[in-house]
């Protein structure tokens, strides 16, 4: 399920495939900047320079990017909540689709957690372990009712 696949596109909002491709981008840049250890800025810079944004939310990558990396703390408490090890021990992979995941929980709440929760198998599922996607949604599907209680309960209460 994708932002779009129950409503029609509204006019100056970005279509859902260009933030799946945002959220890619991200993803990648996340591990990049998790492995290389440089300044987020540098980093959305070469991603900028090396990848054609005319069908990516430019806006929403930033957003993930940056939001993430001045997050991270809390971003990172929040997952210890639901792990079964340290933080520090998760796949790079793993660990920015969950990064990812969690920043959209917590700080877009325009996007249904389900979306959320979706979105990141999605990227587990293509840049992650062959079962990675299981662990991401297992880790978010628990998040879920923490950070988005009175949308995951109405959801509950709907079925």
């Amino acid at each position: 399920m994708s932002e779009s696949d129950s409503q029609p596109p509204i006019a100056g909002k970005p279509k859902a495939s260009a933030r799946r491709k945002a959220r890619s981008l991200a993803l990648q840049a996340l591990y990049g900047w998790h492995v290389a250890d440089l300044p987020l800025s540098d980093i959305e810079a070469q991603y900028r320079t090396d990848n054609d944004f005319a069908k990516v939310d430019g806006a929403y990558f930033h957003e993930l990017l940056t939001g993430v990396g001045k997050n991270l703390t809390e971003l990172d408490e929040s997952l210890a909540t639901v792990l079964d090890r340290p933080v520090k021990e998760l796949d790079p992979i793993e660990l920015a689709t969950l990064r990812i995941g969690v920043y959209e929980l917590m700080f877009r709440i325009d996007v249904p957690y389900k979306v959320v929760i979706n979105e990141g198998i999605e990227l587990a599922k293509t840049f992650g372990a062959t079962d990675g996607h299981k662990y991401v949604n297992g880790i978010l599907d628990k998040l879920a009712p923490r950070l988005r209680s009175a949308e995951v309960n109405a959801s509950r209460r709907g079925r």
